[in-house]
């Protein structure tokens, strides 16, 4: 995984609550499993026609918008617990998404696989859809070392909770498995007292 300490990005709003995995990523596009190519299809059924062709008013397709920020509607991720959902988000390009709650198997989905799910009062979220929506232009700050998003140029702030492994693989850019390998002096250390 790639190293996360500060991102700074427009942001796309998607001002929907109780987005669901499957609207994430359609269960028809289930069928792979390397994590590679299912960008291709998040928010497929919003971001195109039953024809195929592309739905203009779907914010994803709106070019006043872009950025690596995903800022959602509350109750974000919820529905079946596939992990294809972080992978299709991060794939598309998103590195951060925004909401005032999380369904918890998403966000442990979207942690291990260097998604950061960052949630917020519903109050300072619907101020950053209303913000982003006003000036598509808009930068926000993620620091993950402080745990603080913020939009600079207009002075708010507000921080976020992330759990210390969590943090510590997302800073470092380790996996599961990197981490323990971090670890491997330290283990081997103890083993040797151990005897």
């Amino acid at each position: 995984m790639e190293k996360f300490t500060t991102l700074k990005s427009r942001a796309i709003p998607l001002n929907i609550e109780n987005v669901d995995t499957d609207q994430i990523i359609p269960a028809r596009f289930l069928k792979a499993t390397d994590r590679k190519g299912f960008g291709d299809n998040v928010f497929r059924d919003w971001r195109y026609h039953k024809d195929g062709t592309i739905n203009t008013d779907f914010v994803l397709n709106d070019t006043n918008y872009s950025g690596s920020i995903l800022v959602a509607g509350d109750n974000f991720g919820c529905g079946s617990s596939r992990e294809h959902a972080a992978w299709a988000i991060t794939d598309y390009g998103f590195k951060v998404v925004v909401s005032s709650f999380f369904a918890d198997i998403f966000k442990g989905n979207a942690l291990n696989n260097g998604l950061l799910p960052i949630q917020v009062s519903a109050s300072f979220l619907s101020d950053l859809l209303a913000q982003i929506e006003s000036n598509p232009q808009i930068e926000l700050t993620v620091n993950l070392e402080d745990q603080t998003i913020s939009v600079e140029e207009l002075g708010v702030s507000e921080t976020f909770e992330i759990d210390v492994y969590k943090k510590t693989c997302l800073i470092n850019g380790y996996d599961d498995i990197d981490y323990l390998l971090s670890k491997k002096a330290e283990i081997e250390a103890f083993e040797k007292q151990s005897v």
